[in-house]
């Protein structure tokens, strides 16, 4: 068994092979929740729901974001109705009170759903109804997820890091944000001044995740602040990656992000946003999957690929170099649910093993 932490679009493209590295039925994608959002009453999940469709087959992969042709005839007439009726158009709070009342999942990320500010599509939609409505019959986050994770016949086991609130929180000199209003609304210009994970300090990672975190663990591309720090934020979650071993791939060439806010976001959080940042934030990290292009020198095992991702091959080949890195840094390769028996085979000329020790690399 793997266990992936997942956030953001990186994990779920490197997830995305057409011929999968590791088994479906061998990998344990733990999902980040700090970005939820309750948006009329119905809770999003954003970075779980990316893997779920995905895995389902009908994720939207121009956007990495909802069902592909999905319709919007609701968010169309949301924005009518509050043009008809005069009402400012969103990201709209509700208030102090509302933040902390209602369904416990959902407190510190509350909005109305009045010209609502995030795309949410038709079936989109009825994914977080159907959600809602389970953990309003009485179901935890992780057994909601399950019941949709049968639903789209996921092959995988895709987790929420915890059933408990936390809320990524951004704050700017216009004041803190959540996450989603800082990246969607937005548009991520606001300066970062630090970010928060509100709730982390009372939340736990559920059962069914610290038994995941003692399998192998991959890192993907995704941003090591606001799609991995949540999962990290809580009570002994980087304990149990310092005993496992790790793979990350950094988000970076050198200084260069491959997308998204990740350099603002590091270094509004007092990281250098660069690769040696995210060796330095990750320092737990046994291994790494650097680009080929990058020259970073590192103190820790490295393979090196063209770690952009941009289609089912690009997404076998990153997985093949994460798969080399975790052999070489103990995981029993018995136990990853690889395609082949020997992870020898998963090398090639598309990928530099040179520094791993136990691939005839530096000792």
């Amino acid at each position: 068994m793997v266990t992936f932490l997942a956030g953001g679009t990186g994990t779920p493209k490197l997830l995305s092979g057409d011929e999968p590295v590791f088994a479906r039925d061998s990998v344990t994608v733990v999902g980040n929740t700090g970005d939820d959002v309750e948006l009329g009453g119905l809770l999003v999940c954003p970075d779980l729901d990316t893997v779920l469709f995905d895995g389902g087959g009908v994720l939207d992969r121009e956007t990495w974001w909802g069902i592909d042709g999905d319709s919007h005839e609701t968010n169309a007439e949301l924005f009518r109705l509050a043009d008809a009726a005069g009402l400012e158009e969103g990201p709209r709070y509700l208030d102090d009170d509302a933040q902390t009342a209602g369904r416990e999942i959902a407190r510190w990320r509350r909005f109305s759903g009045i010209a609502e500010f995030m795309t949410i599509g038709d079936r989109d939609r009825a994914v977080h109804i159907t959600r809602t409505s389970l953990l309003d019959e009485g179901h935890s986050l992780t057994e909601a997820t399950r019941t949709l994770a049968d639903a789209f016949d996921l092959e995988i086991d895709l987790l929420p890091m915890s059933d408990d609130p936390v809320a990524t929180i951004v704050h700017t000199p216009d004041g803190e944000m959540h996450f989603q209003e800082y990246w969607v609304a937005n548009r991520a210009g606001p300066r970062v001044e630090g970010v928060e994970f509100r709730g982390a300090e009372t939340a736990e990672p559920t059962p069914e995740v610290e038994a995941a975190l003692a399998d192998p663990v991959v890192i993907g591309p995704s941003n090591p602040v606001t799609s991995v720090g949540p999962i990290r934020s809580l009570a002994g979650v980087d304990a149990a990656l310092g005993e496992t071993p790790v793979v990350a791939v950094s988000p970076f060439c050198e200084d260069e992000a491959f997308s998204g806010p990740v350099a603002d976001l590091m270094a509004g959080t007092g990281r250098e946003p660069s690769t040696a940042g995210v060796a330095e934030t990750y320092g737990f990290a046994d291994a790494f999957v650097f680009d080929e292009a990058d020259g970073t020198d590192l103190d820790r095992p490295v393979v090196r690929t063209d770690t952009e991702i941009d289609g089912p091959a690009d997404a076998e080949r990153v997985a093949r170099a994460c798969a080399l890195a975790l052999a070489a840094v103990g995981a029993d390769p018995d136990d990853l649910g690889l395609a082949v028996d020997d992870p020898a085979e998963l090398d090639g000329d598309d990928i530099d093993t040179s520094e791993l020790p136990a691939l005839g690399g530096k000792p």
